[in-house]
């Protein structure tokens, strides 16, 4: 399953071209688009090519949700092949479901993904080198995709964990104010005072 906002520039492409790939040798496999479509967005993929690919039978289009809980509890692997990002939520949500997951070597995707560990890393843009990542993941036992599922989930408790971002953010906080309080001449002892 693929979860984003349906734009070229979220591999929403590559994507469909695995899955083509994949569906030759698999045909069982089904692959399934969640995401707001027809955003306005110079790189979104309009209603007409989604409804071509679903007719085509190469994915199923399960419209938006509010709720992702109930589609990544479905999905044997999550797969996010994106040009950029920044942390993908949709990766740490479905690795927080120790889910495993394919996504692009490209920043952010790459700190959530350990290639081989909690799932694997593609190229980006490549959607041939994408088809041989799901083919990998299709040939896992369900018991091997289960524990790769599990090392994603000990992977967020571990770096991405609410408590540890808000420490991160407040010592940034801590020492930008220390440095301005130096900068302005707070904290320093008044010079040419005999105390």
């Amino acid at each position: 399953m693929l979860i984003a906002r349906m734009l070229w520039d979220k591999g929403v492409g590559e994507y469909v071209a695995a899955a083509r790939l994949v569906r030759q040798r698999h045909p069982e496999a089904e692959f399934c688009l969640l995401g707001f479509l027809d955003v306005k967005n110079p790189a979104a993929i309009s209603r007409e090519q989604m409804d071509e690919w679903v007719t085509e039978g190469v994915v199923n289009y399960l419209g938006v949700s509010d709720d992702v809980r109930e589609q990544i509890a479905e999905a044997d692997c999550v797969v996010l092949p994106s040009y950029r990002e920044g942390t993908p939520r949709t990766l740490l949500e479905a690795a927080a479901m120790a889910r495993p997951l394919i996504a692009t070597d490209a920043v952010g995707c790459r700190e959530v993904v350990e290639d081989g560990v909690n799932g694997y890393l593609c190229r980006v843009k490549d959607a041939d080198d994408l088809a041989q990542k799901m083919e990998r993941m299709i040939g896992l036992s369900a018991e091997e995709r289960t524990a790769m599922g599990l090392r994603g989930r000990e992977k967020v408790e571990r770096e991405f964990d609410e408590r540890f971002v808000i420490e991160a953010y407040l010592k940034v906080i801590r020492e930008v104010c220390g440095k301005a309080a130096v900068v302005r001449g707070e904290g320093a002892a008044p010079t040419g005072s005999t105390g």
